[in-house]
């Protein structure tokens, strides 16, 4: 990701570090990359020396990341044309704001008989 070159060293160091900061996840949806299907392989490979029971479920498909990536492509447009961000937290509440606005116009909020404005309110709240 951020290492000039990218393989299995760098890979299950991104990883380890991903779990560290965000827990163990069950599944990893990753494209064909190589590299990072051998980082997720050590994981699974310590956590079994470790003794546990419980492993990172590997599902790799080639083009599946696209439809992540595609919708983020609603924020970038509403985004790009700004000047930027002077801080973090500005830049969190605006994104927040446009990811929480998108979840309601998509119908992924799961109460359907409140309003619109409503359900922005409580989650923004």
């Amino acid at each position: 990701m951020l290492s000039e070159q990218r393989d299995e060293m760098a890979a299950t160091a991104f990883f380890k570090q991903a779990i560290n900061n965000n827990g163990f996840p069950h599944k990893v949806v990753m494209d064909k990359s190589g590299a990072n299907y051998a980082g997720i392989e050590n994981i699974n490979i310590l956590l079994m020396l470790a003794g546990s029971i419980s492993f990172i479920e590997i599902c790799q498909v080639k083009y599946l990341n696209n439809v992540i990536k595609q919708d983020h492509r609603f924020i970038k447009k509403i985004t790009n044309p700004m000047m930027g961000f002077k801080a973090f937290h500005s830049a969190k509440a605006t994104i927040d704001g446009i990811e929480t606005a998108d979840m309601i116009r998509k119908g992924q909020v799961s109460d359907k008989n409140i309003p619109a404005y409503k359900q922005f309110m409580a989650l923004a709240g």
